[in-house]
C-alpha cells in the first residue's frame, strides 16, 4: 500500500505514524520548511495537545459535528494520545481545566517527538514541497502533482489543515481540492477569536476582568451566558469568555447580537445598590473615578461611569439616585455592541469546511473519491478552546491512518 499524506501538522503526522506503524509505505509532503509550523504556537507556545476528559465529555465540547466525531473520539479518546507520547519518551503535565501540555513548556518538544515516531516507523518526509494537484480518475486515487513532481499511490490522506493562521501556511488548499473533486465545502469562518465592537476602547485597552459573567442575546433570547475572565482591547474584547463566546457566534450575523457584561454577579440588584450607597456615603467629597476604585480594576472605572452617563470627575456626595441606579445598572449589564469577529489571522481554528455527509466519519475517507481521505481541520469540525481541537485533529488522523493499514490488511489477503 502506497500512501501519501499531504500536511505535516497535527493530524497528517498522526495518519503517517497510524498508517506507517502497521506497515503501510508512507511519504508525507509539507510546502514549509519545517512539520508542525501551527503547533509551535498553540497554547502561546506551550501546545495545549489534548484535553485529559473522557470522551463522553470530551464531546459535550465540540461546538460543530459531535455526532460524525463520535466514533473517532471512543477509538482514540484523549487518554490514547496521552498513553502514545508518554511511551514515546515525551513527559506531560495535567493543568487547569484538564489541559494536558508537555513538562517542558515547548511545543516544539510535541513536534519533535510526533516526527520522532514517523520517522522510526519509516515515514519519508518531503519538505518544501508544495502539492498542487490530487490525480483522481474514475472517482479513485491516482497520485498527486507537486511543484517538483508527479507521485503515484493507492491512497491519499490530505491534513492541510483550515485558514487560521494563513502565516503558518494554512491557506485552505485541502477544501479548494475537495470542492473541484465535487465535494461540498461548507463557508469558512474565523472561531475562538475577539470581538470587534463599536466605541472607543484605547482606554481599557489591556485591562483583564476576572469572574464576569458574559451574556449574548440575539432577537432577545439569550444564546450564551458564562462566568469567567474578559479581556479588553483597542478594537473591543477578547479573553476566555469571548473566545468561546465566538465558537457559538461564527456562524451567526454578528451585527444582530447584543453583549452584556456583569462585573458583580455576586451581588443582586439591591444588594449592590447598597454597596454604592455605602461607599458614597463614605467618600461623598471624593470624585466619582476614585470612589469606584474600590468595585473595578484602576482605568475600567472611569469608562463604567461613562456609559452611566456619570462625569468621572464628579463628586460622590453630588451624584443623584438616577444616576446612582444608571451606575448599578451599568456594572450589572455594561452594553457592547459587536461588529465582527477578528479574522483568520488571529482565530485559533476555522469554523466550516468540507460537508461531513461527504465523509465516512469510521475511516475518514471520502464517499465520493476512492482512496482520498480528509482529516483535522479541513473538516467541518470545530470545538472550544482547552486542547479539544488538536484532539479532533489527532483523532481524526489515527482513524484515517488506521483504515490505511486494514486496506493493506484487505489487499494483502
Amino acid at each position: 500500500m502506497e500512501a501519501i499524506v499531504v500536511g505535516g501538522g497535527a493530524s497528517g503526522l498522526m495518519a503517517a505514524y497510524a498508517a506507517a506503524e502497521k506497515g503501510c509505505s508512507v511519504t508525507l509532503f509539507e510546502k514549509n520548511e519545517k512539520l508542525g509550523k501551527k503547533l509551535y504556537i498553540t497554547g502561546k507556545g506551550r501546545c495545549n495537545l489534548t484535553n485529559d476528559c473522557p470522551p463522553d465529555e470530551f464531546l459535550r465540547h465540540v461546538v460543530h459535528g459531535e455526532k460524525f466525531l463520535r466514533g473517532a473520539i471512543y477509538r482514540f479518546p484523549p487518554a490514547a494520545m496521552i498513553d502514545l507520547l508518554r511511551l514515546h519518551g515525551l513527559q506531560l503535565k495535567t493543568e487547569r481545566g484538564n489541559r494536558v501540555f508537555p513538562a517542558s513548556d515547548h511545543a516544539s518538544d510535541v513536534t519533535k517527538t510526533l516526527e520522532k515516531m514517523c520517522k522510526e516507523v519509516g515515514v519519508v518526509f518531503k519538505l518544501n514541497e508544495e502539492v498542487r494537484k490530487i490525480d483522481v480518475l474514475h472517482s479513485t486515487m491516482r497520485g498527486i502533482i507537486t511543484s517538483k513532481g508527479a507521485y503515484p499511490c493507492d491512497a491519499a490522506v490530505i491534513a492541510t489543515g483550515g485558514l487560521s493562521y494563513p502565516s503558518t501556511g494554512s491557506t485552505g488548499d485541502g477544501m479548494a481540492w475537495a470542492r473541484e473533486l465535487g465535494h461540498t465545502v461548507v463557508p469558512c469562518v474565523p472561531s475562538l477569536t475577539g470581538l470587534d465592537c463599536k466605541g472607543d476602547f484605547s482606554a481599557v485597552q489591556g485591562i483583564s476582568v476576572k469572574n464576569a459573567v458574559l451574556t449574548a442575546r440575539r432577537g432577545g433570547k439569550v444564546i450564551f451566558s458564562e462566568l469567567g475572565e474578559l479581556l479588553f482591547t483597542h478594537y473591543g474584547v477578547s479573553g476566555p469568555l469571548v473566545l468561546t463566546l465566538s465558537a457559538f457566534l461564527c456562524r451567526l450575523p454578528v451585527g444582530e447580537v447584543s453583549l452584556s457584561v456583569d462585573f458583580k454577579p455576586a451581588l443582586d440588584e439591591k444588594q449592590l445598590d447598597a454597596r454604592l450607597l455605602r461607599d458614597l456615603s463614605e467618600r461623598k467629597n471624593e470624585q466619582m473615578k476614585n470612589v469606584i476604585r474600590g468595585l473595578l480594576p484602576a482605568g475600567l472605572g472611569s469608562f463604567v461611569l461613562r456609559a452611566a452617563k456619570i462625569p468621572p470627575a464628579k463628586q460622590a456626595n453630588a451624584v443623584t439616585r438616577e444616576e446612582r441606579l444608571r451606575l448599578a445598572g451599568a456594572l450589572k449589564g455594561l452594553a457592547l455592541s459587536p461588529v465582527s469577529l477578528r479574522g483568520f489571522g488571529e482565530a485559533v481554528v476555522t469554523s466550516g469546511g468540507i460537508f461531513l455527509n461527504e465523509i465516512d466519519p469510521s475511516t475518514m475517507q471520502s464517499k465520493l473519491v476512492k482512496g482520498l481521505y480528509f482529516c483535522g481541520e479541513t473538516l467541518d469540525l470545530d470545538a472550544l478552546t482547552g486542547g479539544f481541537n488538536l484532539q479532533i485533529a489527532f483523532a481524526t488522523g489515527f482513524a484515517a491512518g488506521e483504515n490505511l493499514s486494514r486496506e493493506k490488511t484487505r489487499r494483502s489477503g
